[in-house]
């Protein structure tokens, strides 16, 4: 098993480092290591090593059991006091009882000890982007409104010059405990304390700026990099950039993105389609046209006896895969738009053409159609 390392050289404090001085240390190592911003391999470990630190010297009944058994006395492993021994036998993994005792006497049966640090709210904005940006990305700066650590008192909550004073309730553990007799026995609940809220202190001089709240509101400027190929119905996580809570840790904002329609283009997972007209001499003769695509314009062939309807696919002219990044195609659909009105020259051309065609065979025209949707299927 790995030795546990001294709490004062996790959080690069001395021994006799003040209970203020604890805290700014966690706070700026808990925010450094936080492993939604820190992405390094050993960052949640050392946010767990930091917090389980604090946990102890941030309690002054837990601070000084420490002092004097060192990890053994706050392990419930001295014989010296400080922590209640579990009266199961159970070891650190507590009794098995802990979740019926918490349903009946709204605590656990061994005390909480220990504050988890509070974690500051989510929030949630949207943004429009255009189609062309969906497709290839973009980065867009964004304005948020936010509660973070006061300017002035630095967090505390206390005008300048005073500090926090500790809580007479709870004596600064941030909870009260009872003893609840039951049918098994004698047994302690705890819960946060009313007055200083679970923090362990009260303000008796509270900071103008933030009225003892220990946060104030700011406007901030945020570059979001939309990934390509994101849909409309995504929505992104920039973590730790929520709102932050006094020794606590930041929580983070979502961002959900709009994609405004386009007015030629429809999206169908990574394919583009698009619907290009053509008149009827270009369907029967063919040609060569020109076709729009996110990438600019190119010149796509149209064979002679293109029929209404009939697609044609241009490779890798779609939309990038957002994980892997390889494109779609882009599905072009030939609309032949007949004409409503002819020239009297034009009607004698039709009318000559029309004498010269044969009248369509139903049975061939089935047959066709058959076959065509077997070499559809195939992908002949």
């Amino acid at each position: 098993m790995a030795k546990q390392r001294d709490y004062y050289e996790v959080l690069g404090v001395s021994r006799s480092a003040s209970k203020d001085e604890i805290r700014k240390s966690y706070r700026r190592l808990a925010r450094e290591f936080h492993p939604d911003i820190n992405k390094a391999d050993d960052a949640e470990d050392r946010f767990k090593e930091i917090n389980e630190a604090y946990e102890v010297l941030g309690d002054d009944e837990q601070r000084q059991v420490y002092d004097r058994f060192g990890h053994a006395g706050v392990n419930g492993q001295s014989n010296g006091g400080g922590r209640a021994q579990d009266p199961f036998g159970f070891g650190g993994g507590g009794s098995p009882f802990g979740d019926i005792f918490e349903t009946f006497f709204g605590g656990s049966s061994r005390g909480r000890g220990r504050r988890a640090p509070s974690r500051g709210a989510d929030l949630e904005t949207s943004m429009e982007i255009d189609f062309e940006e969906a497709v290839f990305g973009v980065d867009r700066e964004i304005e948020i409104q936010r509660l973070e650590e006061c300017d002035d008192c630095g967090g505390s909550g206390a005008r300048d010059g005073s500090e926090p004073a500790t809580c007479p309730e709870c004596n600064g553990a941030g909870e009260t405990r009872r003893v609840q007799q039951t049918l098994l026995g004698q047994f302690m609940t705890a819960a946060p304390c009313n007055r200083c809220s679970g923090q362990g202190t009260v303000i008796s001089n509270p900071c103008f700026t933030c009225q003892g709240t220990g946060r104030m509101r700011k406007n901030r400027s945020l570059v979001v990099s939309v990934p390509a190929g994101i849909d409309g119905e995504s929505t992104l996580r920039l973590s730790g950039q929520g709102e932050q809570m006094p020794n606590g840790v930041p929580g983070n904002l979502f961002v959900r993105i709009r994609v405004r329609p386009h007015e030629f283009f429809k999206r169908d997972g990574q394919n583009i389609l698009l619907d290009v007209p053509a008149n009827i001499a270009q369907a029967i003769l063919g040609t060569e046209i020109e076709v729009p695509t996110v990438d600019g314009t190119v010149m796509m062939d149209v064979p002679a006896g293109t029929q209404p309807g009939q697609q044609f696919r241009l490779r890798g002219k779609g939309v990038p895969d957002v994980r892997t990044g390889v494109r779609g195609d882009q599905i072009v659909t030939m609309r032949v738009v007949m004409p409503t009105e002819l020239t009297s020259r034009q009607r004698e051309l039709f009318e000559e053409l029309a004498e010269s065609l044969n009248e369509p065979d139903l049975r061939e025209t089935h047959r066709r159609g058959f076959l065509d949707r077997i070499k559809d299927a195939l992908g002949v």
